[in-house]
């Protein structure tokens, strides 16, 4: 357990990193931010196939139904390693706080619903891209971060590590609605992880 734990935590850190260089890239290069940081989020993937961590959306599609507490450890320490990262993001002169807050008020203003049922293409790109990553096969990883980016399908430990960042006044003045948004996009990101469960037959895998 503990050794799940902390590479748990590793994995959050290194997808928080990624997160800090997306609102880095937004901050620095107005015109073709988003883009740029989309492209550099695939490092935080990388490490976590590189290092073999366990990140929530690695590990969702690939567990049985006894191993779901399992994953919702994962996920804890996916936080933990979040919070890490965006503490010093706060030391950052860069002005990411704003631009951390902008995402979440997009989430806001989204709804749990609409951004839960976004997830799940997430969670499906991230299976898949997983998938191919362990055979060997990285093209699917370096093009799935940045599409799922792209089209703005809510990721729930990228979008931890936002929150995190996001002024703790905003935070606390939408506490509840933080916390509902989440929780729908930690289930969508599940739902869609296990897509290809249950989509295709259980004898092609």
């Amino acid at each position: 357990m503990i050794k799940l734990i902390r590479s748990s935590i590793f994995a959050g850190i290194a997808i928080g990193t990624a997160g800090f260089a997306f609102l880095a890239s937004g901050v620095q290069t107005e015109a073709y931010g988003p883009l740029v940081g989309a492209v550099l989020f695939c490092f935080g993937l990388l490490t976590v196939v590189g290092y073999k961590l366990k990140l929530y959306t690695g590990t969702a599609g690939f567990i049985n139904r006894n191993e779901i507490g399992q994953l919702f450890m994962v996920l804890l320490g996916n936080i933990i390693g979040c919070l890490c990262v965006a503490l010093l993001a706060r030391l950052s002169p860069m002005d990411l706080q704003a631009s951390a807050q902008n995402i979440l008020s997009l989430r806001l203003s989204t709804g749990p619903v609409r951004c839960g049922l976004l997830a799940i293409g997430c969670g499906f790109i991230m299976t898949t891209a997983v998938q191919f990553a362990r055979e060997k096969q990285y093209l699917p990883l370096l093009f799935g971060v940045p599409l799922f980016i792209v089209c703005g399908f809510p990721h729930c430990v990228a979008d931890v590590f936002y929150y995190l960042c996001v002024p703790a006044a905003f935070l606390k003045a939408n506490a509840l609605g933080v916390l509902i948004l989440y929780v729908s996009i930690v289930l969508g990101n599940l739902i869609g992880c296990n897509l290809y469960r249950i989509v295709l037959a259980k004898d092609q895998y």
